[in-house]
């Protein structure tokens, strides 16, 4: 089915956004829609939610995987593009390997060999990245349909999306609730909001948005300009593991602490970027962990969309869209083209459960996890 279709759309949020005096200058309201999107192979209805604020930014959601299907922002001259990469329709995410917009968990990015130890227990974990664990497993949380309810805001549309994680799923101990909410403000942001309790035991989590970002809305980003806050990163093994150093960027290619275009130093001869096929690493962000701080900025010179990323998280990984080939075929049947999207992935460490030195992800039974992670647009 495809989204672009004719199609009857339901306004599940208007009453309180209306009431509440929300127009724009421009006259607009913001709203939030619901459609059918679908059903999973589990059978499950799946939907798609489209968030729109006063000045017609709009976010797309499906309950599949909790992703992002599209993000429709302003250029210098006010036309509306999206900018990030997705499907048209559920087929596309239901056969997706390369996690378009998802909400990724239980554990964001790689654990060696799919095992870890916690309370003297040992976890094995399917491996679906060579020998390593990545993403939460081949049935991760962007595989699993999520229940979905209005958490509108004044002015501000928002979805709630929850999912209950059971016991030894995908080789990880406990019960785990997950909910994670979408708002979209009238300062063209775009937050996620994560909260999760560990219901029985004691386990490991991390959880990020895997969206791939193309300021430009079409062809490679090796011209957007990124500015990471980060003064060292992780630098990984062949196989994408951390060796556990925190090591300085500078004298490096991996030195965004000044604005630089991503494809300046990317073909430069550097043992980690030839690991990584390119950027595919974790930056340690400066500001301080449980305090919202900046992470990164992008800007596109083509279109004069700047992105400036905050988080609560101790890291990003920012991935340079390096194993796009054009094979996969996203919205509009387009071919995803090599580097056609990049990824700022806020997250705890990859590999954090086997490296007792990294910030820890153990959430203990009965505990609460909360992150936070704001996608601000505005012209450069």
């Amino acid at each position: 089915m495809n989204v672009r279709a004719s199609m009857v759309m339901l306004v599940i949020v208007a009453g309180a956004l209306l009431a509440s005096g929300c127009r724009s200058k421009t006259g607009a309201t913001p709203i939030m829609q619901r459609q059918s999107f679908g059903r999973a192979p589990s059978g499950e209805e799946v939907s798609l939610f489209t968030l729109t604020n006063g000045h017609g930014m709009q976010a797309r959601i499906t309950t599949y995987g909790a992703a992002l299907e599209a993000l429709t922002v302003p250029d210098r001259n006010g036309k509306l593009g999206d900018v990030v990469l997705g499907y048209d329709d559920l087929g596309g995410y239901i056969k997706d390997k390369s996690f378009f917009g998802a909400t990724i968990g239980r554990y964001a990015n790689r654990i060696t060999q799919g095992k870890f130890r916690l309370n003297g227990t040992v976890y094995k974990l399917p491996v679906n990245d060579g020998a390593n664990h990545l993403h939460g497993g081949p049935e991760g949380f962007n595989k699993v349909v999520w229940s979905a309810k209005d958490a509108s805001q004044t002015c501000a549309p928002a979805l709630q999306l929850t999912y209950i994680s059971k016991n030894g799923e995908e080789g990880y101990p406990g019960e785990l609730t997950v909910q994670v909410t979408y708002t979209l403000t009238s300062q063209n942001e775009l937050k996620i909001d994560y909260v999760a309790t560990a219901n029985n035991k004691d386990t490991v989590l991390n959880l990020t948005n895997h969206s791939y970002f193309n300021l430009a809305g079409a062809g490679d980003i090796l011209h957007h300009r990124l500015v990471i806050y980060a003064n060292r990163f992780t630098p990984v093994d062949a196989t994408q593991i951390p060796t556990g150093e925190l090591r300085s960027v500078k004298g490096t290619p991996f030195d965004f602490t000044v604005a630089t275009a991503i494809g300046t130093r990317i073909q430069q001869n550097d043992q980690q970027l030839e690991f990584g096929r390119g950027y595919d690493h974790n930056w340690v962000l400066n500001g301080r962990t449980g305090v919202l701080h900046l992470a990164a900025q992008v800007y596109d010179p083509d279109s004069g969309r700047l992105l400036e990323i905050s988080t609560t998280e101790p890291g990003v990984q920012f991935y340079s869209g390096n194993f796009l080939d054009g094979t996969v075929h996203g919205k509009g049947d387009n071919g995803y083209g090599y580097r056609s999207g990049f990824c700022l992935e806020t997250q705890h460490f990859p590999d954090s459960p086997n490296k007792p030195e990294f910030p820890s992800t153990v959430l203990k039974a009965g505990e609460q996890y909360r992150s936070e992670t704001i996608y601000k647009f505005g012209i450069g």
